[in-house]
């Protein structure tokens, strides 16, 4: 039951408007996530795209509950760039990239280079590539693939398997890491 003030502010309420000042993630997901549970109450995001400007750094998890509106905006920034689509990103894949940055220790956001793929953009960049798959978990907004400056493709790649909670694949000439909430894999140098 929450607790409503005379003002009408609720405590879940109170926690979401000052969830921004807070600078600690602590994923719970599958089995490797149970290092991080006395870590805290709160998971973090932080990304920025290279392809639209845009910028997130959000709560978005808070006392054992996905926050609603910043999931959604979540979905939003992770969204098929090229054609403004969006679907729900599965919370499992935010949980594996928030989990995976907290064990880099670093404060630099990831630049998302890719997240929800449409079938048609999945398909059109297949023409281009061979290493894109037909069945893409990021067409199941399962997926993302990241980048940070201040890391290597290796230690990304290292957070993410430790993780256990799905598929890491290292694209070194490309310099970034895929991460998804799949099978538990790993693939690339």
């Amino acid at each position: 039951m929450t607790k409503t003030s005379s003002s009408g502010i609720t405590r879940r309420g109170l926690l979401g408007a000052f969830a921004a000042t807070a600078v600690v993630a602590a994923p719970t997901y599958a089995n490797a996530f149970g290092f991080l549970r006395n870590a805290g109450d709160i998971r973090r995001i932080q990304m920025y795209s290279g392809r639209t400007g845009e910028k997130i750094d959000m709560i978005y998890w808070i006392e054992g509950e996905y926050i609603g509106e910043a999931v959604k905006e979540i979905n939003h920034f992770m969204r098929d760039w090229r054609n403004n689509k969006t679907v729900n990103i599965d919370t499992r894949t935010i949980d594996i990239m928030a989990a995976s940055h907290a064990l880099l220790d670093v404060s630099e956001p990831y630049m998302l280079l890719s997240g929800y793929r449409s079938p048609e953009t999945n398909a059109m960049l297949r023409s281009q590539s061979s290493g894109v798959a037909r069945n893409s978990l990021h067409m199941r907004g399962q997926a993302a693939d990241l980048r940070l400056a201040s890391r290597s493709v290796n230690q990304m790649a290292r957070a993410a398997a430790a993780c256990a909670a799905g598929g890491v694949g290292k694209y070194s000439g490309s310099n970034f890491v895929h991460m998804d909430c799949g099978d538990v894999r790993t693939w690339g140098s």
